[in-house]
């Protein structure tokens, strides 16, 4: 890939990142209970893939049109590590550095919720009690293992969208030998 696709890409991701960290400023700043709303992680699922799609489009206008099915995954990808990367660094900075206490407020909020969904949904006390359990146990959400955890699985789950979208936008040229 050339230097100007993989520059193109770090650039979304750039500005992946930013969006990202300044909706987790914003709910930070605003309110706590925005990180519990399930509309709110919609609209970030929505963010990050409409950006790592935005990054490819860009990738292969850059190649005049046509873009091979690897060319189209790695700018999606490059664009998702990038921000993704750097919105964890900014909660990282948020919840352990800047207000920790936050971090363990945040936490009760997210189990409540959890609690609260699973009653609507019928579950039975004992399997309530364990889910709580095993969210305490894991700790900090936002402790060093959580976060390389979570960006792991963000990676993955994002990739698997992302070979849908380098299918899509993959365009072989006709002209080639």
């Amino acid at each position: 890939m050339e230097k100007s696709l993989k520059s193109s890409s770090a650039n979304y991701g750039l500005y992946l990142g930013l969006i990202l960290s300044a909706l987790t400023i914003i709910g930070y700043a605003v309110s706590l209970d925005l990180f519990t709303k399930w509309w709110f992680g919609i609209l970030l699922l929505l963010i990050v893939i409409i950006l790592g799609i935005m990054s490819s489009m860009k990738a292969r206008k850059l190649l005049g049109g046509f873009i091979s099915f690897k060319n189209a995954f790695t700018a999606y990808f490059i664009a998702i590590l990038v921000g993704i990367l750097l919105s964890s660094l900014v909660s990282f900075l948020i919840f352990n550095v800047v207000d920790p206490d936050a971090a363990s407020i945040l936490q009760e909020k997210i189990i409540e919720s959890q609690v609260q969904m699973l009653e609507r949904f019928g579950t039975p006390q004992d399997a309530i009690d364990k889910a709580v359990s095993d969210m305490q146990a894991n700790g900090s959400m936002y402790s060093i293992g959580n976060i390389l955890k979570s960006i792991a699985y963000q990676l993955v789950g994002f990739s698997i969208v992302g070979l849908i979208v380098a299918l899509v936008v993959k365009k072989s040229d006709p002209n080639a030998a």
